[in-house]
């Protein structure tokens, strides 16, 4: 027998089926407040990520085509900075702060890792 979950109810009274999918505000909402984040984000180059970074980044995952994460060994698209460099420049081009990381494990893994109370 299979399980049906029941529709969901926004706020708005509006009905989603599937129970996972967002109902229009929900979605309108998500998009104005990531509009108002990035209207307040100074620009990439401005973090440091301009035309040099692209080009260390590029060399650097030449060299280390792998995820590190144990257990995954994708193949490596993001060059991650292990300890958060936060605009420190000798830490943001120190290559031993450096990590290769798939997709996936960047945007999961490590941000869970991240947030995780420290002792």
């Amino acid at each position: 027998m299979t399980c049906t979950r029941p529709p969901h109810l926004c706020a708005c009274g509006m009905r989603t089926i599937p129970h996972n999918e967002r109902c229009p505000c929900q979605m309108k909402a998500a998009r104005e407040r990531g509009a108002r984040h990035d209207a307040r984000r100074p620009s990439a180059s401005q973090r440091l990520y301009g035309y040099e970074w692209r080009k260390a980044r590029r060399e650097y995952l030449a060299s280390h085509p792998y995820c590190v994460m144990p257990g995954c060994g994708a193949p490596a698209t993001t060059v991650d900075h292990i300890i958060r460099h936060r605009g420190d420049t000798s830490l943001f081009w120190n290559r031993g702060n450096w990590q290769a990381l798939c997709t996936h494990c960047h945007s999961s893994t490590k941000q869970r890792m991240e947030r995780r109370p420290r002792p």
